[in-house]
C-alpha cells in the first residue's frame, strides 16, 4: 500500500465539516491508499458519521474508536500503529485536500527518493476548492539530501506536518510517537521527524485547505493551552537529548524553544482575555531563566525576533510587575490613538 492518511476526529459533526473532509480524501488520485479516521471519544455524532462512511467505503476507510480522549497526539499514534502504507499523511478533520494533493506528493517522493515531501496551504473561510491566501510552508534551500545546514534550517522552520507525507518506517523504527493528552503536539514532533529524515522535497503549490472558522482551536487561548505549549517544548528538549541532537544543534534548538515555549506563549497569552495571566507569565519567566538564561544572546533571536518583543521580554526578565504595567499602558495608548486618528496612525 502506498499511503495511509490519518485523520484525528473530535466533535466535528456540525455544519458538514467532517463529511467535506472525508469526501476530499475519498477523491484522491492515488491508486492504493487508506484513510484511517480515529474518533477521539467525541461527544457528538462524529463516530456515527465515521461508521457510516466506513460502511459505505469499506475498501478505503478504516475507523478506530478511542474510549478515552487522548487529544490529537494520542489519536495520531493510534492511527500510525494501525497504518499499512509506505508513507503517512495527516489531515485535520475540519480541513480538506485538493484531489491531486497526495498523488503529487507521492510522485515527487518516487521521482527523487525523498523520505518526506511537503506542499503549501491556503487559508479559506468556507467550503471551497478555490485557494485563498497562500501560506508557504518551506523553502527550496531546505530541500534535497539533508546535510547539517539544511537540518538547521528545518529546525528553525519545519512547516506544518499536515502538508507533508513521511516514510512510515522512519516514524516506527525510531519510535517517534506524538505526546498525548496535550495541545501543540506538532510543536514537539515536527522538527524531530525531519531530523530523522535523509531527503526532503516539496511541491510548490497550495494543495491543502486550512479552514478558519469560529470553532477553530486557534481562535481561543487558555492558561492550560499555554502550559501545554511549554510542556510540548520541554518534551522536545528531552527528545533532542535522547536522540543525540541537543549538542549538535544547540543554537537552533535554543531558539526554537525560546520562540515557542516563551515568546509565542507569552504574547498570545497577553493578547487574550484568559484569567490567570499574571501567574502564568511568572512561570514562563522562571522556566526560561532556568532553561536558557542567555537566550537573548542567541544569534537567531537577535536577528529574527521583533525588536519591540525583545525589549518587552527583557523587561519581563527584570520585573514581572513592570512588564505587566508597561504592556497594558502601551496597548491602551495605542488603542486610544487609533480611536482618535480613525485608525490612520
Amino acid at each position: 500500500m502506498e499511503l495511509s492518511i490519518i485523520v484525528p476526529v473530535y466533535n466535528m459533526a456540525a455544519e458538514g465539516k467532517l463529511e467535506y473532509c472525508l469526501d476530499s480524501l475519498l477523491n484522491q488520485q492515488v491508486e492504493d491508499y487508506e484513510i484511517i479516521a480515529v474518533d477521539d471519544a467525541s461527544t457528538d455524532t462524529s463516530a456515527e458519521i465515521l461508521n457510516r462512511y466506513a460502511k459505505q467505503y469499506p475498501e478505503k476507510i478504516r475507523v478506530i474508536l478511542s474510549e478515552k480522549n487522548l487529544r490529537q497526539g494520542g489519536a495520531k499514534n493510534l492511527g500510525i500503529r494501525a497504518a499499512r502504507g509506505e508513507f503517512l499523511g495527516f489531515m485535520d478533520s475540519d480541513d480538506w485536500a485538493a484531489s491531486d494533493m497526495f498523488a503529487k506528493l507521492l510522485a515527487r517522493a518516487y521521482e527523487t527518493g525523498a523520505d518526506v515531501v511537503g506542499c503549501d496551504y491556503s487559508i479559506v473561510h468556507s467550503h471551497t476548492m478555490t485557494p485563498g491566501r497562500v501560506v508557504t510552508m518551506n523553502t527550496e534551500e531546505q530541500t534535497g539530501v539533508l546535510d547539517e545546514e539544511k537540518k538547521k534550517r528545518l529546525i528553525l522552520m519545519p512547516g506544518s506536518m499536515v502538508v507533508k507525507i513521511y516514510k512510515r518506517e522512519i516514524v516506527t523504527d525510531n519510535e517517534l510517537w506524538f505526546p498525548e493528552h496535550i495541545f501543540y503536539e506538532d510543536n514537539c514532533m515536527a522538527p524531530l521527524w525531519l531530523l530523522h529524515c535523509k531527503h526532503f522535497e516539496r511541491v510548490d503549490e497550495p494543495l491543502y485547505f486550512y479552514y478558519q472558522h469560529e470553532a477553530s482551536t486557534v481562535h481561543y487561548i487558555s492558561v492550560q493551552k499555554c502550559r501545554d505549549r511549554v510542556t510540548a517544548m520541554e518534551l522536545f528538549l528531552e527528545k533532542c537529548r535522547a536522540y543525540g541532537f541537543y549538542d549538535r544543534f544547540l543554537p537552533e534548538i535554543e531558539y526554537k524553544y525560546t520562540v515557542l515555549a516563551f515568546m509565542t506563549t507569552l504574547f498570545s497569552c497577553m493578547g487574550s482575555r484568559t484569567k490567570g495571566k499574571y501567574r502564568l507569565i511568572g512561570e514562563l519567566r522562571r522556566i526560561q531563566k532556568k532553561r536558557f538564561p542567555q537566550y537573548a544572546e542567541n544569534v537567531y533571536y537577535r536577528e529574527r525576533t521583533d525588536r519591540e518583543e525583545q525589549r518587552l521580554a527583557a523587561m519581563l526578565m527584570r520585573s514581572r510587575l513592570l512588564f505587566w504595567l508597561y504592556y497594558y499602558a502601551l496597548h491602551g495608548y495605542r488603542r486610544l490613538r487609533k480611536a482618535v486618528t480613525g485608525g490612520k496612525g
